[in-house]
């Protein structure tokens, strides 16, 4: 028969110091695990953040309408000729330069309707209230931004639905969509 006696007398077994050196091992193990997974956390966590920064940086340059949009008829021919309009920075936006000369203009106008494209159409610029002297839009600061559309052919007529897009450098695209009453008068609000 089968002797139990033997089976007992090889009693040795893991001791203390082996059951830690293998549990040491095991933390060293998941904390390089989790330093892994952080580090990776962290670096996710910084592209989002520059991509926030990024959008709110082309927000916060942005302009916005101040008041009516006038379309006028100075030469009496039933047609707009010039567009007439206040412009100011949204809260928190960055200074955009308003330089008209040609050499230096970085902010450029456009006009669209139902036959034409003009991707840079010709504008002055006339500061409304207090200004610092130069041809920054800066906060607290009015500009008010005469387009000559004189050059239009055909011309911007009677019942005409319209879009006037303002692109500066850096920022969002302001558009202004407009339509002209059935009849022009010298001066004509288009709220």
């Amino acid at each position: 028969m089968f002797n139990l006696k033997k089976l007992h007398n090889d009693e040795s077994g893991i001791t203390a110091l082996e059951t830690a050196i293998i549990l040491i091992a095991f933390i060293v193990v998941a904390s390089v695990f989790a330093f892994t997974i952080l580090s990776a956390g962290t670096s996710s966590t910084q592209r989002g953040s520059e991509a926030i920064n990024a959008g709110l940086k082309s927000v916060q340059s942005s302009m916005e309408i101040k008041g009516s949009v006038i379309a006028k008829d100075s030469a009496g021919a039933g047609t707009v000729d010039q567009l007439v309009f206040t412009v100011g920075l949204v809260s928190g936006g960055d200074p955009i330069d308003l330089n008209t000369d040609p050499a230096k203009k970085v902010v450029v106008i456009g006009y669209r309707d139902s036959t034409q494209f003009v991707n840079d159409v010709p504008y002055t610029v006339a500061w409304v209230g207090a200004h610092a002297n130069d041809p920054l839009l800066e906060q607290g600061e009015l500009a008010e931004i005469t387009l000559d559309l004189s050059a239009l052919t055909p011309a911007l007529g009677p019942n005409q639905q319209f879009s006037v897009e303002i692109k500066p450098p850096v920022g969002a695209v302001l558009d202004i969509q407009r339509t002209t009453p059935a009849a022009i008068a010298a001066v004509n609000d288009l709220k």
